[in-house]
């Protein structure tokens, strides 16, 4: 199966690896992955910040260098989300041209794609660790993803995977959430820190980096012992 594969502005810049662990997986997962070198982001950054012109922009770009027919993957739910759900709306109401009718039923996160479309959810990795899932708000809220992780996680041998206390509790990064309310934003990364600790767990690990990356920020700040995984990372790691 061949499926275009879309990363996010925080992996791009911040985390490559994780990327290349994505392609990695996929393949693995019997997929041909491709990549337009055209990509840049999907627009989400400046929705949020409330510039839907600038936004509209940016997304319509998105739809035009992912046209065609073929799955789009991301190991983001974040960017899934917004695709999935804003994309089409906001091109549509916008001056921009030809809006991609089929791309939210295209658009899909890493788990999601690989558990729900290839069906492929071994992938015969060893971690050992004791670790705690973090539900983005994206993932839960606009993904509907919850379950699909937690079964490609179920799968690695040697990880004891625990639940912490208030899981879907948003961890205060939220965009411009963090920058604009930086007290509220430290204390929520704060408590998902602390519950994670409370229940043992060496490694946080999400679907989303963004959210990966403020909950790391607040647990180096504090000299905390607890570390970040992007699920690909940690499907990856044990290869």
């Amino acid at each position: 199966m061949r499926v275009q594969l879309f990363i996010p502005c925080f992996i791009d810049q911040l985390f490559p690896e994780t990327a290349f662990n994505v392609v990695q997986l996929l393949e693995i997962a019997g997929c041909e992955v491709v990549y337009n070198i055209q990509q840049t982001c999907c627009g989400q950054p400046a929705f949020n910040a409330g510039f839907q012109e600038d936004a509209a922009i940016v997304c319509n770009k998105f739809l035009h260098d992912f046209s065609g027919e073929d799955y789009i993957v991301t190991p983001s739910a974040s960017c899934a989300g917004f695709i999935k759900n804003y994309a089409n709306t906001l091109v549509h109401s916008s001056a921009s041209n030809t809006v991609e009718k089929t791309i939210s039923s295209r658009m899909f996160e890493l788990s999601d794609f690989l558990v729900n479309v290839l069906k492929f959810t071994q992938f015969n990795v060893i971690f050992s660790a004791k670790a705690t899932y973090h539900d983005s708000c994206a993932a839960l809220r606009e993904c509907k993803i919850k379950a699909e992780p937690r079964t490609l996680l179920s799968n690695v041998k040697g990880l004891e995977l625990i639940e912490m206390n208030d899981v879907e509790t948003c961890c205060g990064f939220g965009g411009t959430f963090a920058v604009k309310f930086e007290a509220i934003s430290t204390a929520m990364a704060s408590q998902k820190v602390h519950n994670a600790m409370a229940v043992g767990a060496e490694y946080i690990i999400s679907t989303d980096v963004s959210c990966l990356m403020h909950i790391k920020a607040y647990a180096e700040k504090e000299n905390l012992p607890i570390k970040c995984l992007h699920l690909a990372d940690v499907l990856v790691k044990g290869l």
